[in-house]
């Protein structure tokens, strides 16, 4: 896709792999902890294979959603235990800053847990505008990857719920926040220039998410490496009710 890079996220989850694969492949867990999506949902298909239409929707006002459709190709495992998911996804809103695109999850096995990560890239729309918004746009959703991942991780092992971790993320971004508009309002530039560095580079505690805990880029090749035939969006026309 041009020159764009891929986006890329890893995290290492110390909890048990089927659970890691149930609330990541069931839409009702998967949208309680993923902050890039409001709602997800699987589309009834007569499927006689793998495959599994979705939709997502992203709320942006009370009465102003985002929705596309996807396809994943559900589970394949390689003979080390490694697991992957593969997807294909699209938007045909014209409000959507995303047009089409593809992506993977995969499930290594490792001493400490399971490796946990995400590749995937996307077409913009808006033409020369998306192109241009998407320059922001693509930090942003890294961003909100890599700190869902992180959010997911909480969860499985020290059992904090989404709700609750956002909760909390809320409450530390709003202290970290006020003490900046303080050093700003009551002490001299140069200061108050230190304290703002100094409250954003600061770790966030143990039990609220960060996207900093997360890689976000491959470690090596086989990790960045796309499976190979993302599913097509639209099903076989011998799976379409009422074709042959």
């Amino acid at each position: 896709m041009g020159r764009r890079r891929s986006l890329y996220v890893e995290t290492l989850i110390r909890a048990d792999g089927d659970e890691l694969w149930r609330l990541t492949q069931e839409p009702g867990e998967h949208q309680r902890w993923d902050l890039r999506f409001t709602r997800i949902e699987y589309l009834p298909w007569a499927i006689r294979d793998d495959r599994q239409r979705f939709r997502y929707s992203v709320k942006l006002l009370p009465r102003l959603w985002i929705a596309g459709d996807g396809v994943c190709a559900g589970e394949r495992i390689s003979p080390d235990g490694t697991k992957t998911s593969v997807l294909r996804f699209s938007s045909s809103q014209r409000l959507s800053l995303i047009r089409s695109g593809t992506g993977y999850w995969r499930y290594v096995p490792a001493d400490a847990g399971t490796r946990f990560l995400t590749g995937y890239d996307y077409q913009p729309g808006w033409g020369w505008l998306g192109e241009l918004a998407d320059r922001l746009f693509r930090p942003v959703m890294g961003w909100a990857t890599a700190w869902s991942f992180d959010r997911l991780r909480l969860w499985l092992e020290d059992g904090i719920p989404p709700e609750q971790s956002l909760r909390r993320w809320v409450l530390d971004t709003g202290l970290r926040a006020a003490v900046c508009a303080a050093a700003w309002l009551l002490t001299q530039e140069l200061l108050a220039t230190l304290l703002t560095l100094a409250i954003i580079w600061l770790p966030a505690p143990r039990s609220v998410p960060s996207a900093r805990r997360c890689l976000r880029r491959p470690p090596d090749r086989q990790s960045g490496t796309y499976p190979a035939g993302p599913p097509p969006l639209a099903p076989p026309a011998h799976l379409v009710p009422g074709q042959s």
